[in-house]
Parts: C-alpha cells; sequence; structure tokens
C-alpha cells in the first residue's frame, strides 16, 4: 500500500471519527426506543404506527398524520425524534460521501507527477 493510500485510509478514519463524535452521543437514541417498543409489544397500536413511520421513511413512501396524531404524547415525540435523527442520518452519510470524494481527490493531487508549466 503506498504512503498516499495509507494517508487516504488514516484520513478517511479520522473523518469518520469526527463525524461520529459530533452525532454520536445523541444519534440513534429514538431509533434504539423505537426498536425495543416495536420488538416488545408488535401488536400495540403505537408499536405499529411508529414501525408504519420507520418502513415510510426508509422507502421513502407516505404515512397519513392522522396516524402520528392519534398516538399519545409519549409517542408522539418519538415520532418526532425519529424523524430528526432519520434527517441526520442523512446528512451525516452525505458528509461522509463528500469526505470520501475529496480525499480521494486530493489523493490524486497528491500522487500526479510535479509538472511544472514552461
Amino acid at each position: 500500500m503506498s504512503s498516499n493510500s495509507l494517508r487516504l485510509s488514516a484520513t478517511l478514519q479520522e473523518g469518520a471519527e469526527s463525524l461520529c463524535d459530533t452525532f454520536g452521543h445523541h444519534a440513534m437514541l429514538a431509533i434504539k426506543k423505537a426498536r425495543k417498543l416495536i420488538e416488545n409489544n408488535p401488536n400495540d397500536a403505537a408499536a405499529k404506527i411508529i414501525a408504519a413511520l420507520v418502513l415510510a421513511l426508509e422507502s421513502e413512501s407516505s404515512l397519513s398524520v392522522a396516524q402520528l396524531y392519534s398516538l399519545d404524547d409519549k409517542r408522539f415525540e418519538l415520532a418526532l425524534e425519529i424523524l430528526n435523527e432519520w434527517r441526520l442520518d442523512r446528512h451525516y452519510a452525505s458528509k461522509l460521501l463528500l469526505l470520501d470524494s475529496s480525499t480521494v481527490a486530493q489523493a490524486l493531487v497528491d500522487e500526479a507527477p510535479n509538472s511544472s508549466v514552461s
């Protein structure tokens, strides 16, 4: 493995760790709560609605707002937290792709032979 490849790998690792530090302490808390709710009581009306929300987010399909409004306050707040975390996760993934592309581009520049224009 070339020194530039090692540098690229180290830079990607540092970037991933930095983003995890930014979002890590809070990220996925609501998603974990939702998973526990659904696994512990899959026939519960609130669990069904939360599961439908997750499936709608993943498939980018529709979900009735009336279903969300039928949730009690605690579960409605959970639904809002899931929406927020899902949105943050999309930004997190986009940032990782941007970091990857930027690092690869920089590595290509660094590996190119030094040519001076006369």
